[in-house]
């Protein structure tokens, strides 16, 4: 009987609480001692937590990008 797939609970996940959680999955699958399944099951769980922090950080980038942009366009009004 297939299970159905569990509600993704990265999406409100800040980048801190998304980054922690992606370390204690790396330590426990390091540290082994899990099983195949728990062992495939953190695997994706990590991954889902690694698209979330990138997600911010790409995020945070094109806020600076634009933050830069303006900061030139009004240096560049200013000069003129």
């Amino acid at each position: 009987m297939p299970t159905e797939p569990e509600p993704d609970t990265t999406l409100d996940l800040s980048y801190e609480q998304a980054r922690e959680e992606l370390v204690s999955v790396v330590q426990r699958l390091e540290t082994g001692g899990v099983g195949l399944e728990e062992s495939l099951a953190l695997w994706e769980r990590g991954e889902q937590l690694a698209t979330v922090c990138q997600r911010w950080l790409d995020g945070a980038r094109e806020r600076l990008d634009r933050a830069a942009r303006g900061d030139d366009e009004a240096q560049d009004s200013d000069a003129t």
